[in-house]
């Protein structure tokens, strides 16, 4: 189980840096805006499988 979290946090982590290059270059503050919140959400899905991680090493 550890292996499939830490998998999905190394994919979150790569889409994150593809938002991150879309955001570089993006046209208008609506994609922007939209790229920083799709950024946030994977952030916010590694915080939780990170968490995840934490409890069951406890």
């Amino acid at each position: 189980m550890i292996r499939q979290r830490e998998l999905l946090i190394r994919g979150s982590e790569k889409v994150i840096g593809h938002y991150k290059l879309l955001l570089a270059s993006a046209k208008s503050e609506h994609e922007r805006e939209l790229f920083r919140q799709r950024i946030e959400r994977e952030h916010r899905l590694i915080r939780d499988l990170q968490d995840g991680l934490d409890h069951r090493a406890a």
